[in-house]
């Protein structure tokens, strides 16, 4: 009976000692993400971070078609028409409106909201237009929520430029040329540094003399 209460109770400062390790583990190495990050995780997205950059018309052309804009527009085809001298019917006739003034179909009737924005329809401000007409021209009559797809617009443009307008795209940019552009510009500062630290001459001098004595 003695020997089975030494072993009961070894057992249970065991199961004692292994509870407070465990909590006293628990406490000190908890899984939550911290506040701060102390170093950056490369693939770990920080908090508040900058979101990229919104795709330009000039970044999307390149990737779509006119035949997508075709397929794209018949969303639009329930309201409105683009073959040229075609009738209006919820919407204006589209023929030709990229480089045309802004609410500018002859007799259509426009919201206040749209009529009032000067200018005329280019590839980013239609993109906007199209992206969300609420938020373009607050106010306006059209319904339509907007297309949230940079490339879906920039199809549709293409179509709808293709329609009587036949404006000159954009160049898309070129991130490989400005690349080297910029690998050029830190070479010639790294040689303008170079040569403007005498020490710096003075150390490769010397180092060339003593391989010079080496060598002899």
């Amino acid at each position: 009976m003695s020997q089975f209460n030494t072993i009961a109770g070894w057992s249970l400062a065991a199961g004692i000692v292994a509870l407070g390790t465990s909590i006293v583990t628990t406490e000190m190495f908890h899984g939550e993400r911290p506040e701060t990050m102390g170093y950056v995780v490369e693939g770990v997205a920080e908090e508040g971070g900058d979101e990229e950059p919104e795709m330009t018309m000039a970044m999307a052309f390149p990737s779509v078609t006119v035949e997508q804009g075709e397929a794209v527009f018949r969303r639009c085809a329930s309201c409105h028409t683009i073959n040229q001298g075609g009738a209006d019917g919820i919407g204006p006739n589209l023929w030709g409106k990229i480089g045309a003034d802004i609410a500018s179909v002859p007799g259509f009737n426009y919201s206040g909201a749209l009529s009032s924005i000067e200018g005329t329809w280019n590839f980013d401000n239609m993109s906007d237009w199209i992206a969300r007409p609420a938020a373009f021209a607050q106010g306006t009559t059209m319904s339509f929520a907007g297309l949230s797809d940079p490339l879906d617009r920039a199809a549709l443009i293409l179509y709808m430029n293709a329609n009587g307008s036949d404006m000159p795209l954009p160049e898309p940019p070129a991130p490989e040329e400005e690349a080297a552009e910029d690998t050029e510009v830190e070479d010639a500062e790294t040689e303008a540094e170079e040569a403007a630290d005498p020490e710096a001459e003075a150390d490769i001098e010397g180092g060339e003399e003593a391989a010079a004595e080496t060598d002899s």
